[in-house]
């Protein structure tokens, strides 16, 4: 089964070098704060968008659109990924996958049949952290496999961290340094207040210009291309 949660038709900063299509998947294991979708975090089972349709909608987007950002809640927990994929796939348009890094067994598998052209991993938070920052308890020995996996791929990715100044100190950031030592590219990204899962983050800052100067320069010992955006 794969539900949607919502679909965006066009994005031109989501897929590195590609307009693309977003796929928002429903559900997610994570209950992190600063969500900004918090809407579709449950498994609630209505379908508003069937994947018959968004394929149907693909077709008649070939030449103007490169490929499709499927993106959550955490795609990885919908059975019917492998198959939503494939059937992109089959239509020539490169797939990006944001995910969390909790179902390694999955993006071994899409990995080991050159199903994604680039993954996005979140980074919440030094393994310690994680249960804080997450809100959910995490086997992070699958954390630290999806790491490894994705480092030793031939496959295009980045990680990256939403940023809390009361969150992450710059020792955290350290940390993760560690975690993912010689990444092919990492991105802090500033923390913006809106539509989030936890209102009481609302009035939560993030660093300032200098501080991630700061951070960056630390973590150039571990990571080569660090951006902040």
């Amino acid at each position: 089964m794969f539900i949607i949660g919502g679909i965006q038709k066009t994005t031109l900063v989501d897929f590195p070098e590609k307009i693309a299509a977003i796929v928002f998947t429903q559900g997610c294991n994570f209950r992190c704060g600063y969500c900004h979708n918090p809407e579709i975090l449950d498994f609630k089972q209505n379908v508003n968008y069937r994947t018959e349709e968004f394929m149907e909608f693909l077709k008649s987007r070939k030449g103007k659109l490169d490929g499709v950002v499927i993106t959550g809640g955490e795609p990885t927990l919908q059975s019917g990924l492998y198959d939503f994929i494939k059937d992109i796939k089959s239509l020539n348009f490169a797939v990006k996958l944001d995910t969390n890094g909790t179902n390694p067994e999955i993006l071994e598998k899409l990995i080991k049949e050159n199903l994604l052209d680039y993954i996005a991993m979140d980074i919440k938070a030094p393994f310690e952290k994680y249960k804080e920052i997450t809100g959910a308890n995490c086997d992070l020995q699958n954390i630290k496999q999806s790491i490894k996996l994705i480092m030793n791929s031939n496959t295009d990715y980045e990680f990256r961290t939403t940023v809390l100044k009361s969150q992450l100190s710059f020792e955290d950031f350290e940390d993760i340094g560690k975690m993912i030592n010689g990444a092919k590219k990492y991105y802090l990204q500033k923390f913006v207040p809106s539509k989030i899962l936890n209102n009481n983050l609302l009035n939560e800052k993030t660093y300032s210009e200098d501080e991630f100067n700061e951070i960056c320069k630390n973590l150039k010992k571990y990571i080569k291309n660090i951006y902040v955006r």
